[in-house]
């Protein structure tokens, strides 16, 4: 047993040694933690978004008076649900939550964090501190000013179609997004990233894609990312509370295609702010005639039907439920701020699980959507 057990440490120790060689010391991590988790806060660096001058949301004289349907209730309850919001007429007219979360609880956004990044890429153009989004990459990263890799521009970035040679395998130990949830140099990771196709032609969904965005605004700005989501939105929007943006390692880059810790309330004023063309109040904070370009399909051609995607606009989705023009923020594990724009709209859910049909896409938000629209018609 005493051999057996100097044998395994020995293999240990070499495993390490390889894997600190290699730069893949975070596979011990991935392979501990597993799977991601909407409470995985407190497993890397956070840098604050702060919060300032709070302004809370109005209650509908009808708060929490309206029944979901039976059918809705079985489905957040079945995909484990954290929290469920609905906003109408810029009320909150319901809302619950479960497993002991509440409006100040903070829980992973995942990729909702991508609309987050589109947004600040049009405020840093009404700012001037980027031209526009047909600016070149290279202009800020130095890794993309020769070859291929030059002719990406920003706009192909919030497209989603840089052609950037990218696995996002979520299951996969060894995939770059594996990577870059779990190791702690994300700027190696994306800046190094070497041209699989021609940009601009075809939608392909890739988390370096904001990542590489997210770099753009901290060398445009001169300040870390969330810093200036803070100063430019969050405080603008009357955030209640702080929020957290995952880090690479201390003190380092934020984790911008993921990773934005918050509640439902607040998550909803980014839905607010779409629905009212970048205008908060009487502020506008981002120019309108982006918003409409973001939340809008952005024409490419999707590979895998060969027609052109009515799904995705820039780092925002987009559909059409019950002949209703619906776009959205959304996140892994079922993360979403849907917003209804003719209805005045907005339906929040976070938690633990989201529904797939049987090639493993998410079908559970235009159920949320469509129930709610259904409750309002």
């Amino acid at each position: 047993m005493r051999k057996f057990f100097r044998v395994f440490a020995a293999i240990i120790v070499v495993l390490t040694i390889i894997l600190y060689a290699t730069g893949k010391l975070y596979y011990y991590k991935a392979i501990i933690y597993n799977y991601v988790d909407i409470d995985d806060l407190n497993l890397f660096y956070n840098r604050p978004v702060e919060a300032e001058k709070s302004q809370e949301w109005n209650i509908s004289k009808f708060y929490n008076s309206e029944k979901l349907s039976d059918t809705l209730t079985s489905f957040l309850t079945a995909n484990k649900s954290v929290a469920f919001m609905i906003i109408k007429d810029d009320s909150i007219r319901y809302e619950q939550y479960w497993e002991g979360y509440g409006d100040s609880s903070l829980s992973n956004s995942f990729s909702m964090a991508k609309s987050i990044v589109g947004l600040l890429i049009g405020v840093a153009i009404d700012e001037g501190k980027i031209k526009s989004i047909d600016q070149p990459v290279g202009d800020y990263i130095p890794e993309f000013k020769e070859g291929d890799k030059s002719k990406i521009t920003i706009r192909h970035l919030l497209m989603m179609s840089s052609g950037l040679d990218w696995n996002e395998g979520y299951a996969s130990l060894t995939s770059q997004v594996t990577e870059a949830y779990y190791g702690s140099d994300l700027y190696k990771l994306v800046a190094n990233l070497k041209v699989a196709s021609p940009p601009g032609k075809e939608w392909s969904y890739k988390s370096c894609d904001p990542e590489l965005l997210a770099i753009i605004l901290t060398k445009a700005t001169g300040v870390p990312l969330a810093e200036y989501a803070s100063e430019k939105i969050w405080k603008q929007v009357g955030a209640t509370h702080t929020a957290q943006w995952s880090l690479d390692h201390k003190d380092g880059l934020e984790k911008a295609y993921c990773c934005f810790y918050s509640n439902a309330r607040d998550f909803a004023r980014f839905g607010k702010l779409a629905l009212n063309d970048g205008k908060w109040n009487d502020k506008q904070i981002v120019d309108s005639a982006y918003v409409s370009l973001i939340t809008h399909p952005n024409g490419l051609i999707d590979p895998e039907t060969n027609q052109p995607v009515k799904v995705y606009g820039y780092q925002w989705w987009t559909d059409n439920f019950l002949n209703h023009r619906v776009f959205y923020m959304r996140g892994i594990l079922g993360q979403y701020v849907i917003v209804v724009p003719d209805m005045k709209l907005i339906i929040v859910r976070l938690g633990h699980k989201r529904s797939t049909d049987a090639n493993g896409k998410a079908n559970d938000y235009p159920f949320y959507a469509s129930e709610v629209i259904k409750m309002f018609e």
